[in-house]
């Protein structure tokens, strides 16, 4: 042995090539270089063997390395893997959508579709796809509190992926100084609230110390946790701005703690581009650094978005049911006298109480006031008992009662009716002059009302529900109502089951296990769920196409993300939705002129709901403002509701403008979806791993429909299968796929065939008679400074010296399917000089494999060079107009300084380092 030799390497089953050897007290160490793990060791030469000595290919050897290289060539073109091994059948658009991310080299993008369309689905698979490739074991979801169950929920139904659900508050965050008492590095898949990590500048009665540590713990220890990938929900709240600091600290902050980011959101541009601009910075500081740079053209590659018009289903036909929407006056009957009473009494009530908290400026009394307005028209119940705690906290001594919390506009219209009630009951409220005696008369009158029998609304649901089973033909139809309020819910289930109907019931105060035998019992023998908007959160309810809104809350966003309950993916009737709305109240008069005005609106300009042009904390503002001005100067309504109007027209329209930065794709392929979930890959897999083990010293038995494997080391798998089919039917089985580790290394250390290694002279069933020659595969790479790709290339050279691209194929396919017949090995000598002819005609064609790898390379670095070069031109520009001269000029020598730092990188990124691999080569004989 000499160097420059290859050898056989027996206890690791490869080959090696000796770089040198050295003899020391007549031992002799060769350096060797393995390449299947392209790394260099010293080996006592005894143990290495002359190449012709090469342990002898078997037919599981080879279609072991047919498989894996399968799947790699797979890998190198792009093939997606998430829609394969996933439960989820994704849609079109969301093929797309996983696509394009997985397209580029920087998977950092906005997904922008619209409401309705499975975001949450989509960057979802983008997580399942990565972390199939090796790239990434570590996902942060941030999202608004109210979507954390659902993101949990929906990650564990559609993907079988375990997030632990972190909420600071909750758990009090006991640490001490250590690194391993980090709770986010105690868990690798973590999803928590967005404002429960948010930075502080400061806090009310906080001192420093106690402001450092809650940052440290939320926030700093947080970004320091290690990520690979974050996802950001309603991401436009990280845009930043006067009253939102934190957010975009915050929003900074993650952008630089992962390598891959996904920000979601339906209106991503709040009509200020300054905003925009912060958001689409976050992906990437450099294409962004000024506003100037917000173009349709530098925009779009950052962006994936799809039009629910345009969204279809797996056959190509519309995504979307059509939806019926009436709303329906409940007419006070002479039986309700009381509860009009009761009504007007606490409308009255309202009207001073809200003056007297703006002069005052006492901004949680007014928050009060709203609310028992909506409680009111809520039901008597509800009413009834927050008067009781109103009385009760009035009597209450100021002290022991905490102060009410510094809540922004979208904190406060982030919790639902009922946690606003408890927020507010819970925190100091001072009383107006004569308020106890007040609610003390309100509260005698609403328990004679609530003594008096049900309400008018509680009586026009049950009409409802039997004019819509005979409308529908359906005497066991589903029915969804929603309420604001937990008492209404608890007096409308025993209303409803007085009645004979059995009721579910789901609220924000239940498990999450509660949670699902609601939903379970509504999908089996439950006629009626009724739902507060907190237990509505992350229902997917296409069985049930009828919801009832039993109250209606002011902002029509939550009337959107009830109706969209049922109104999903998957509804396979039109959707009807039944507004209850007590005739001639506050909310029947605005609703009454509002609901035509922003048809007209939106039927002009296109839009199908306010959600696609408002944002849920803006329309909280808007229509709340709307409702108590109604409340205070009911003369002025029309006045009002047109100003309203308008004003939703202007931005409904400044914001199609602002859309339109985001482009859409209009071509959606329905065949692509279909086709992807029939990609043979988890048989290549299958074929893979089991081929590997029976050829390496493990072992494979398939019974029962599952494998028990043991692999050469003595671990053991039992119940193995490798189809997302076969998991579904069978949940005890685990599920192998390229995301465990063992069988992602056998794709990736695929042995090398060296020189002088003996050829296997193989018959391959169906194969013509005629067709001999020898048949090899290549691995062609190209690796830069930070890039490497690979291309997997078969050649197949005929006996009468032809060569054929097809029949190269053919063979490689036929390998992978079918167990070929081993005749005989080549002699040494011949196999030598077959493989260097092999070698030459590999070189001549694989070079057009490498152009094209060249190619991508160096559009790869024009891109970010273009990106650079823009980003300096604007802080150039930003220096020269800097006043102080010798300021001026320092910053212009540090810009150059760093442009000649870029250039000299790009300089480095260019030096390209071809090579090629062979992998495998045969001698091809007919058939057995």
């Amino acid at each position: 042995m000499k160097p420059g030799d290859w050898c056989a390497f027996p206890e690791r089953g490869t080959v090696c090539r000796i770089v040198d050897i050295q003899t020391l007290w007549e031992e002799a160490v060769c350096r060797v270089w393995l390449p299947d793990r392209d790394i260099v060791m010293r080996v006592p030469a005894a143990r290495l063997r002359p190449i012709h000595e090469a342990k002898i290919a078997s037919s599981d050897q080879l279609a072991y390395v047919a498989a894996a290289t399968r799947i790699g060539e797979a890998l190198a073109q792009d093939v997606l893997l998430a829609p394969v091994v996933s439960s989820v059948i994704p849609l079109p658009h969301q093929i797309r959508a996983l696509a394009r991310a997985m397209a580029g080299d920087r998977v950092r993008y906005l997904l922008a579709d619209e409401v309705g369309l499975g975001k949450t689905i989509e960057a979802g698979l983008i997580m399942r796809e990565l972390k199939l490739r090796g790239l990434v074991q570590r996902t942060l979801v941030i999202a608004p509190k109210g979507l954390v169950r659902q993101w949990v929920a929906e990650m564990r139904t559609h993907f079988g992926e375990e997030f632990r659900l972190v909420i600071p508050g909750e758990l009090g965050f006991p640490r001490d100084d250590s690194p391993d008492d980090n709770i986010w590095r105690r868990n690798a898949q973590v999803v928590c609230p967005m404002d429960a990590v948010k930075p502080l500048s400061s806090r009310r009665g906080w001192s420093k110390e106690r402001l450092d540590a809650y940052n440290r713990q939320r926030f700093e220890d947080l970004i320091a946790a290690g990520w690979d990938l974050v996802i950001v929900d309603e991401a436009h709240r990280l845009g930043g701005g006067t009253e939102q600091v934190a957010r975009y600290k915050l929003g900074r902050a993650l952008a630089e703690a992962a390598p891959y980011l996904l920000l979601l959101s339906a209106t991503p541009h709040q009509g200020k581009s300054d905003h925009f601009r912060r958001l689409m910075s976050l992906l990437d500081p450099d294409a962004f650094p000024d506003e100037e740079s917000i173009s349709r053209e530098r925009v779009r590659p950052y962006v994936i978005r799809t039009e629910k018009r345009r969204a279809v289903d797996l056959d190509g036909k519309p995504l979307f049911q059509p939806r019926r929407t009436e709303l329906a006056p409940v007419a006070w009957q002479a039986h309700h006298r009381a509860q009009q009473a009761l009504y007007e009494a606490v409308t009255e009530y309202v009207r001073e109480g809200y003056n007297q908290a703006m002069r005052e400026k006492r901004r949680h009394i007014g928050f009060l006031m709203i609310l028992m307005q909506r409680l009111v028209a809520s039901s008597t119940r509800a009413v009834r008992a927050t008067l009781e705690r109103r009385l009760e906290v009035l009597g209450t001594p100021e002290e022991p009662l905490p102060l009410f919390p510094e809540l922004g506009e979208e904190d406060w219209a982030e919790l639902d009716g009922e946690e606003q009630v408890e927020t507010l009951m819970r925190t100091r409220a001072l009383a107006r002059k004569n308020e106890r005696a007040e609610v003390r008369r309100l509260l005698e009158l609403a328990r004679r009302c609530e003594a008096q029998g049900p309400d008018a609304k509680a009586e026009a649901l049950l009409e409802w529900i039997y004019r819509l089973q005979a409308e529908e033909g359906d005497p066991d139809l589903k029915v969804l109502v929603f309420t604001e309020f937990v008492a209404t819910q608890d007096m409308l289930c025993e209303f409803l089951e007085a009645r004979g109907f059995r009721a579910a019931r789901l609220n924000g105060s239940m498990s999450m296990e509660e949670r699902m035998l609601a939903q379970q019992a509504f999908a089996k023998d439950a006629r009626i769920l009724v739902s507060t908007d907190a237990g509505g959160e992350g229902l997917n309810l296409q069985f049930c196409h009828v919801v009832i809104n039993y109250d209606i809350p002011w902002n029509p966003m939550r009337l959107e993300q009830r109706i969209g309950r049922v109104d999903r993916i998957g509804q396979t009737r039109p959707v009807r939705a039944i507004n209850l709305v007590l005739e001639d109240s506050v909310e029947h008069r605005v609703l009454e002129v509002l609901e035509e005005k922003l048809a007209v609106i939106f039927a002009e300009l296109g839009i199908d709901k306010a959600g696609d042009v408002l944002d849920s904390a803006q329309a909280e503002r808007m229509f709340d403002e709307l409702y108590v001005e109604a409340i205070l100067h009911p003369d002025e309504v029309d006045a009002r509701v047109e100003a309203l109007a308008e004003d939703v027209r202007e931005q409904a329209r400044r914001m199609q403008e602002q859309l339109a930065l985001l482009g859409v794709d209009d071509h959606l392929d329905p065949h692509e979806a279909r086709r992807l979930r029939a990609h043979p890959l988890p048989h290549w897999v299958e074929r893979m791993t089991v081929s590997y083990l029976r050829a390496h010293g493990g072992a494979a038995e398939r019974r029962n429909g599952a494998w028990n494997l043991t692999w050469p080391d003595g671990t053991q798998q039992c119940r193995v299968v490798f189809t997302n089919q076969e998991a579904q039917q069978d949940p005890t089985c685990h599920h192998l796929t390229l995301e465990d580790s063992r069988v992602r290394a056998l794709m990736e250390h695929v042995p090398m065939f060296a020189p002088g290694q003996p050829i296997p002279v193989v018959a391959l069933p169906g194969l013509a008679t005629d067709i001999t020659g020898f048949w090899s595969l290549w691995r062609i790479t190209l690796a830069a400074a930070d890039w490497r790709r690979a291309r997997f290339m078969p050649l197949f050279l005929s006996d009468n010296g032809q060569v054929f691209a097809p029949t190269a194929r053919y063979i490689w396919e036929e390998l992978v399917l079918r167990r070929p017949a081993i005749l005989r090995h080549m002699d040494p000598e011949t196999s030598r000089r077959a493989f260097a002819h092999a070698r030459r005609l590999a070189e001549q064609e694989g070079r057009a494999i490498y152009e094209d790898l060249l190619a991508a390379h160096r559009q790869r670095l024009e891109r970010e060079r273009a990106r650079k070069r823009h980003m300096l031109a604007v802080q150039r520009r930003l220096a020269e107009r800097i006043g102080l001269s010798q300021v001026r000029r320092h910053r212009l020598e540090q810009l150059e300084q760093e442009r000649q730092r870029f250039e000299e990188e790009m300089k480095r990124r260019a030096h390209i380092l071809p090579e090629i691999t062979p992998l495998l080569m045969l001698r091809v004989e007919g058939t057995p």
